[in-house]
């Protein structure tokens, strides 16, 4: 039976401590908030955001106003400038909220440089935990989560995409990678070329908010879905483990000795190879070294 007068949200009459606290904002839902972070930003002496209307607003959500407290913006561009102000604070023994625009701070955020700065002079760093996109995503994937990998977002620029996404194909764990919705499509597709059309896919478009969506397929089906797809939100990607196919030495060969056809040198050759088959690298770079008649560490450019 629902409770007819459900308890309301009280302060933690308890002063905060001296320190930087580092607290989660939500991804979407307003009421994704942790009672502690409301406790935070109710009673904290200076506030800093990532965005400062948008912590405005959540604040005025949960009926927390700021009572003539400081609040002043923490970003990419602004960084130099803002750090000594929270020194500022921490040194007057105050207690100082960062809190970024949407998730937990630090996670494809700016605050890495203001909390390395704050431990570097001898403060606290405390947390908050709550919301993130990247373990929400992975909460709904259904992929497994034992070891994976957070890449941040992909490259702008194809060419260093390319590049980014193979180095990321022999990795043996879950994959989580943040995209722009405007290039998931063409990004899939680059991703069918260095990951292969077979891999687990999990697309997470606007999660905890009014349109969330999730697609669970095959990288080849879903690039070929979305390609001329227009999406719009925050899109997360998450990627299962390599498939690992069965490797013959006769296929292993005649991969390996096309790479040094086209002129690669064995360093790199034998790379992309053990990428190609998801195994060690070191033994693609010995049976090349076989296969241009040099002994075992003849070579020492691994």
């Amino acid at each position: 039976m629902n409770d007819p007068n459900p308890p309301i949200f009280r302060i933690d009459p308890r002063e905060p401590a001296s320190a930087l606290h580092i607290i989660a904002t939500p991804i979407g839902a307003a009421r994704d908030i942790t009672l502690r972070a409301l406790d935070l930003l109710a009673m904290a002496d200076v506030l800093v955001a990532e965005d400062t209307r948008s912590l405005r607003h959540l604040m005025d959500i949960h009926g927390l106003s700021l009572g003539g407290r400081p609040l002043f913006s923490y970003h990419e561009h602004n960084g130099a400038q803002a750090r000594p102000r929270v020194l500022r604070a921490l040194a007057e023994g105050q207690s100082v909220v960062y809190a970024s625009e949407a998730g937990t701070p630090l996670v494809a955020d700016p605050g890495y440089d203001l909390v390395q700065e704050v431990i570097g002079a001898g403060y606290k760093v405390l947390a908050a935990p709550g919301p993130s996109a990247v373990l929400a995503a992975l909460t709904v994937a259904g992929l497994p989560t034992d070891r994976f990998l957070f890449a941040g977002f992909a490259p702008a620029a194809q060419g260093a995409r390319r590049s980014w996404l193979q180095g990321l194909a022999g990795i043996d764990a879950t994959l989580v990678i943040y995209e722009s919705p405007r290039r998931v499509g063409k990004t899939l597709g680059e991703m069918v070329v260095a990951f292969g059309e077979s891999r687990e896919v999990v697309l997470c478009r606007e999660l905890t908010k009014k349109f969330e969506e999730v697609r669970r397929d095959r990288l080849g089906n879903l690039a070929s879905k979305l390609s001329q797809v227009d999406l719009k939100g925050e899109v997360v990607l998450v990627l299962g483990r390599p498939v690992v196919q069965p490797t013959s030495p006769k296929d292993l060969d005649a991969a390996l000795q096309r790479e040094l056809s086209s002129g690669a040198r064995l360093k790199d050759a034998a790379t992309r190879v053990a990428q190609q088959f998801n195994i060690p690298r070191r033994e693609v770079y010995a049976i090349g070294l076989r296969m241009q008649g040099k002994e075992d560490g003849q070579d020492d450019d691994v």
